[in-house]
């Protein structure tokens, strides 16, 4: 048999084949054969194609971070009220050619440009690069009587499970520009060989993410996933993750919570990680609309006595013979923090994780604030169709930390704190509610080649926000909307 292969785009806005598809991004079989718009090329057995994504973004915030800079950074002048524009140009080709064996030689090569006017959220601004994205080379075979084997090197997008670890290889943003965005998604270098048959997809890889050249971690990570998929439609898989090297440093909780985090430098460096994830098949009868995921995560690092785990479960439900085609989703999920009472750290690394809403973002807003790590979460999401081409998202979500006096991201939120006439350096939030977010989402498909996505949000902070911003904190609002156009 033969592997699919990826000669789709991977753009941000596109995201429903994040919810456990394979591990490669895999083309539109259907669309491969019959849409040849995008055709250079085609004799003696090799076809060549060319390839384009442009995406134009405007953004706006207001009370950015709940304006917490005012209380703890009041000297950097950072202003919470931003609206800026960002673009990006994806373009590139890609061949395949098929051999007398019926196996098949491919490859592909595309680069990214992205730019910002104005200051975004992290109050960087009027920047961007061109970085190359794609430019893999690969070799599958074709035979229905074997497994089917495919190999490839070079750098090109990689998701392993739900990509609640392993998705999004690239870094955007800062100096690259296009922060929300997002268009970069390839790794750096992977090697990636799949081994097909029955249901069942065996991957192996090793992968450098495409890093912030001001802030490399030299990351190297390989592996192994297996998964079974089922032809009603679930799965079920486990993924090994090593980290072969890193400078990448983790913060720990400091003694009772009180003083600055401890930095271990290179703490990444050898970390192992084990994530199971599954979904069931349709059910029959009275459970016949229901569907139900799991991810659990544990990870571990002999050399710095590290052990954290993560997990989240989610049911679905949709409704059907109902106007608008209603899908209601609950999902719980939650990462551990560094308890600071113990010498163990229990931090968890949430590696590449794919943070997009209805992936793995912890809230909308928040999730710019809080990582996957110490922080856990209760979301609902009605998703509604009123037309074909328009689609409806509401969601909601509870954050709450998961240990105080722990760093919520890398020692965000250390400050001084009197009690009695004593003042004490403090670290990370006092109280578990951290934030409720509000984000309504709209999606409209003006045509095959052409989407647009509009959205507002709204965060209302926690008591353990108001408590580090020591009084009454606003409502964090913004807003966008963009247009991609995607052959």
């Amino acid at each position: 048999m033969r592997l699919p292969h990826p000669f789709t785009s991977n753009s941000t806005t596109i995201t429903l084949c994040l919810a456990g598809m394979m591990t490669v991004a895999a083309p539109n079989a259907e669309a491969q054969e019959t849409d040849d718009q995008t055709l250079i090329y085609s004799g003696d057995g090799l076809e060549i194609r060319w390839h384009l994504q442009a995406g134009l973004n405007a953004v706006t915030e207001r009370n950015l971070f709940w304006n917490i800079s005012d209380t703890l950074t009041p000297e950097s002048g950072f202003n919470p009220d931003s609206d800026w524009l960002e673009s990006y140009l994806k373009g590139g080709l890609s061949f395949e050619q098929s051999l007398e064996n019926g196996s098949l030689l491919y490859g592909r090569l595309t680069g990214v440009s992205s730019y910002t006017v104005g200051t975004d959220a992290f109050d960087a601004g009027d920047t961007g690069r061109t970085t190359l994205e794609e430019g893999y080379v690969g070799f599958s075979t074709s035979d229905s009587d074997h497994p089917g084997l495919d190999i490839s090197i070079g750098p090109r997008g990689l998701v392993l499970g739900s990509g609640m670890l392993i998705a999004n290889g690239g870094a955007n943003g800062f100096e690259r520009g296009a922060l929300k965005f997002g268009p970069r998604k390839a790794w750096q270098q992977a090697a990636i060989m799949r081994v097909a048959g029955e249901g069942i997809q065996a991957t192996q890889f090793y992968i450098d993410p495409n890093e912030l050249p001001a802030s490399d971690g030299k990351n190297k990570l390989a592996g192994m996933d297996v998964r079974y998929d089922s032809v009603e439609g679930g799965y079920l898989g486990l993924t090994y993750i090593n980290v072969l090297e890193s400078n990448s440093p983790y913060p720990k909780a400091p003694p009772g919570g009180v003083g600055f985090p401890t930095i271990i430098r290179g703490g990444r460096d050898g970390t192992n990680a084990l994530n199971l994830y599954a979904r069931t098949d349709p059910f029959e009868g009275l459970l016949r609309n229901w569907f139900f995921t799991t991810d659990l995560a544990y990870e571990w690092n002999d050399r710095i006595d590290m052990s954290a785990w993560a997990g989240r479960v989610q049911v679905g439900y949709a409704f059907t013979g109902i106007a608008w085609s209603p899908t209601l989703t609950y999902s719980f999920q939650t990462f551990s923090g560094d308890n600071p009472n113990t010498a163990r750290l229990e931090r968890f690394d949430p590696l590449y994780y794919e943070g997009s809403p209805g992936a793995w973002a912890t809230g909308s807003k928040s999730s710019m604030v809080f990582i996957n790590s110490n922080v856990q979460a209760h979301e609902v999401a009605l998703r509604v169709q009123p037309t074909q081409q328009d689609t409806l998202t509401l969601r909601y979500a509870h954050l709450r930390a998961n240990e105080l006096n722990s760093p919520l991201q890398f020692g965000q939120a250390t400050r001084v704190e009197t009690s009695g006439g004593d003042a004490n350096l403090v670290t990370g939030v006092s109280d578990y509610h951290l934030s409720d977010d509000v984000f309504l989402e709209y999606n409209r498909t003006i045509n095959r080649n052409t989407f647009l996505t509009a959205g507002i949000s709204a965060s209302f902070p926690g008591k353990g926000i108001r408590d580090v911003i020591g009084g009454d904190a606003p409502v964090w609002l913004g807003g966008f909307v963009n247009v991609v156009v995607d052959f």
